[in-house]
């Protein structure tokens, strides 16, 4: 088929390495401008782009797309069978949508209708899912809804991070794309409609989704919503008016007779516990307190005095 190819971070490569061996002609890439990275701000190439480029492929980078004239003519000349949309970060309008024949097909790193957003992979881990997966579908104008085509179950491990699920994910939807529009160019593959009723949200993430609410939340949220977040914004806190960032932590069962408030720290056998929500102990493995080095909680205790009652949070 001839496609047309809108992606952008490394989330997408693998379905675009997938339909290029599959031998689909693919006469344009669309992805996002190159932007600063890092602390070092230096201005990089998305990974789809520099995927692209490499296969030989033309790449455009248009900084809008709703009301481009000159990327509509283009798009429109070239006349695309289908337009595939892998983490583009940008709403496809109607005039696009419209455009090819089989429509343009997304594919979405979670189980349609739950997660429907900007951050699947994050939301599904941090409350806790322990399965998740991929969905191709049909996009529309609303955020999500569109209709379901083809689906694939992954498991979630009880250790396993959003930044190891992403990988998982965007490996294993390759094949499954490449298999979409086989199966939509064959006629084999009925939409089916999403159930709005069961329809989660998967909202872009900010930094404050990483402070922990020792009062509001169990130890088992708390590590959850910690494996969600990485690698940003992770967890952090605050101790004595200082950011805590806490890099490795872990729900654990303290003795009965271990009652604190929540966000109460208690020392025992150089472990650094923290008390939460429903009498849940969390354990600070490992943490790095603002203007420090990271440090293992027992050497974090050579260095610091806690006094009795001191809390978290602030």
């Amino acid at each position: 088929m001839k496609l047309v190819f809108c992606g952008t971070p490394r989330f997408a490569v693998p379905t675009l390495q997938a339909l290029i061996a599959a031998g689909h002609e693919i006469p344009l890439v669309v992805t996002q401008p190159d932007r600063p990275v890092g602390r070092t701000q230096e201005v990089t190439a998305p990974p789809v782009k520099q995927t692209a480029l490499e296969a030989g492929l033309a790449v455009t980078r248009p900084e809008k797309i709703r009301n481009n004239e000159e990327f509509r003519a283009r798009l429109e000349a070239i006349q695309p069978d289908a337009i595939v949309v892998v983490a583009y970060g940008r709403i496809i309008p109607p005039w696009m949508l419209a455009l090819p024949r089989l429509g343009c097909i997304n594919l979405h790193a979670s189980l349609l209708p739950k997660y429907r957003g900007a951050a699947p992979i994050q939301w599904a881990v941090a409350m806790g899912e322990t399965v998740t997966g991929n969905t191709t579908m049909l996009l529309e104008e609303g955020l999500d809804t569109g209709p379901i085509l083809l689906q694939q179950e992954m498991p979630i491990g009880p250790e396993q991070n959003a930044a190891e699920l992403f990988d998982v994910l965007a490996q294993a939807g390759a094949p499954l794309m490449v298999e979409t529009l086989a199966g939509l160019d064959a006629g084999r593959i009925p939409p089916r409609r999403q159930d709005d009723a069961l329809a989660t949200l998967a909202p872009l993430l900010t930094r404050e989704d990483g402070r922990m609410d020792c009062v509001a939340r169990t130890a088992a949220e708390l590590k959850n919503r910690w494996r969600g977040f990485q690698p940003w914004p992770g967890a952090f806190t605050a101790l004595d008016g200082r950011k805590l960032i806490v890099h490795r932590m872990d729900a654990v069962d303290a003795a009965e007779d271990l009652v604190a408030e929540p966000g109460t720290m208690r020392v025992l056998d150089h472990r650094l516990l923290v008390a939460c929500a429903q009498n849940t102990w969390l354990e600070l493995v490992e943490i790095q307190l603002e203007g420090k080095k990271r440090l293992g909680a027992a050497e974090f205790l050579r260095g610091i005095q806690l006094a009795a009652g001191t809390r978290l949070g602030g």
